[in-house]
Formats: structure tokens, C-alpha cells, sequence
């Protein structure tokens, strides 16, 4: 080993120490734990019983409504989030666009504001009698207000949309730096042998977001499905809050095993 590869290990000695501490070790550990029969009265004299607790994970019924809701949080986001990215980056991309950098800052402003502060904001705008959403339902839909925040499909429909409103800026910001990557010569071009915006977008503009937009769609539905990593602490509590619900239901039941590290690794 030269000076040189010493120098740099020397340099990222910490950075690995601290990786292993919060990420690789809890993540094995909880792996194990999983395996275990590890809970409030086996605490410290726990031991390892096989596939027992994923046996009755996969037994309970709560915990496919809880894995359904996972998928559906998962794709409706990453859609929504990558569609309106796309959309309102197509727009700012236009020539004929004034004010761009207005619009730029102003887009972005669900993104850069801290998420703990636009999670709040949202849920004061889905309150029941004073929120903004049901007086602008109630005034000029003429419908009844909703009960945002009471009822279990009502409040998750609200997550999803908070989580859409925090998450298409980023995606916008991608998608905007990958069209101003393309050529111009290549709209020109196809401006004189007379192909409409259809087809423009299909043959120049999807051919060059693909790698783009690809490797974000992969990072989301990753982060999302696999490692157990979310992007942001509102997507993170909404999912803590599903996962600690259906487990509060089991916990509860009496004589019932606390299979908490189980369902927290097959539902991300």
C-alpha cells in the first residue's frame, strides 16, 4: 500500500465508520431480529426461532392491506411526481417563456422549503371546518367539506397528495436540465420536414430523457421497494405511521408476538 491509498483511506476512515454505524450494522441487525423472537418480554433473553415470525406476518390479513398501500403510495407518487415533473419542465423549456427564472424559483420552492414546515402547512389546509381545501370545496364545488384527517382513506389520499406537491420539483429540475441537453438543431431539423409537437417529443425529446429520467425512476422505485430508505421525513413518518398502525393492531391482541422487525423489512 503506497502513501497515496493510505492518505485517502485515512480520509474516508470516518465516513465509513459512520456508514457502518447508522446503515450497514442496524440493517443486519435488524435482519437478525427479525428471525428472533425479540420483544417486550424477551428483551434481553431473546433467541433465534427461524421463519416463524414471517410465517405470521404473511398469515394476517392487516398485513396485506398494509403491503397494498405500500405499492399504491410507491407508484402514485413516483408517477405523479415524474409526470408533472416532465410536464412543467417541458413548459419552462419553451422559448417563448417570459419570466423563466420567476417561475423557476417559484416551482421550486416546495422542495427547497424544509418538508416538516410543508407538512404542517398542508395539514392546516386539510382542516375539517378552516382549511383551505374544503372552503374551496364547499364554496365553488358546492360540495360538502371533507374529514381530511379522520377517516382512513381520506387521510391517506391527503398524504399522497402533500407528498406530490414536495416531490415533483426535484423531478422537474432533472427533467429540465435533460432537455437542455438536447441539441436544438435536432427541433430545427424536424421543424423543416414538418413534424408536429407529437412527434417531436416522441422522437427527439422521450429518446433523450430516457437515460435521465430512467435512473430517477429506478432511485424511486428502489428507495421505495427495496432498500427501505425514504427520500424525505414526511414520506418516512407517513410510512412509519402505516407500518406502527398495523403493528399496534397485532400488538394489542392478546397472547400476540410483537413481529415488528419482520414487517418493517417486507414492508418498505
Amino acid at each position: 500500500m503506497n502513501r497515496r491509498t493510505l492518505f485517502i483511506l485515512v480520509f474516508l476512515l470516518p465516513a465509513l465508520l459512520i456508514m457502518f454505524g447508522v446503515i450497514v450494522y442496524p440493517f443486519f441487525y435488524n435482519i437478525v431480529l427479525s428471525f428472533s423472537n425479540m420483544s417486550l418480554r424477551h428483551f434481553r433473553d431473546w433467541k433465534i426461532i427461524g421463519f416463524r415470525q414471517y410465517v405470521k406476518v404473511f398469515t394476517e390479513n392487516t398485513f396485506y392491506v398494509v403491503f397494498l398501500k405500500t405499492l399504491i403510495w410507491t407508484f402514485v407518487n413516483v408517477i405523479f411526481h415524474v409526470t408533472i415533473g416532465v410536464f412543467l419542465a417541458l413548459l419552462l423549456n419553451r422559448k417563448s417563456l417570459r419570466f423563466k427564472p420567476i417561475f423557476r424559483t417559484l416551482l421550486i420552492l416546495p422542495w427547497a422549503i424544509p418538508q416538516v414546515i410543508t407538512a404542517l402547512t398542508w395539514r392546516s389546509m386539510f382542516n375539517y371546518e378552516y382549511g383551505a381545501i374544503n372552503i374551496f370545496i364547499a364554496k365553488y364545488l358546492n360540495m360538502s367539506p371533507v374529514e381530511w384527517l379522520l377517516r382512513p382513506f381520506e387521510a391517506f389520499t391527503a398524504c399522497i397528495i402533500t407528498n406530490v406537491w414536495l416531490g415533483f420539483p426535484f423531478m422537474m429540475v432533472v427533467a429540465l436540465g435533460g432537455l437542455q441537453s438536447i441539441p436544438s438543431e435536432l427541433y430545427e431539423a424536424a421543424d423543416i420536414d414538418g413534424a408536429s409537437a407529437w412527434q417531436k417529443f416522441k422522437n427527439i425529446t422521450v429518446p433523450f430523457l430516457r437515460p435521465v429520467m430512467g435512473q430517477q425512476l429506478r432511485s424511486a422505485l428502489f428507495g421505495h421497494l427495496i432498500i427501505l430508505i425514504s427520500y424525505g421525513s414526511f414520506q418516512m413518518a407517513v410510512n412509519q405511521a402505516i407500518k406502527l398502525t398495523y403493528l399496534s393492531r397485532m400488538f394489542i391482541k392478546p397472547r400476540s408476538t410483537f413481529i415488528d422487525m419482520a414487517t418493517l423489512l417486507l414492508c418498505p
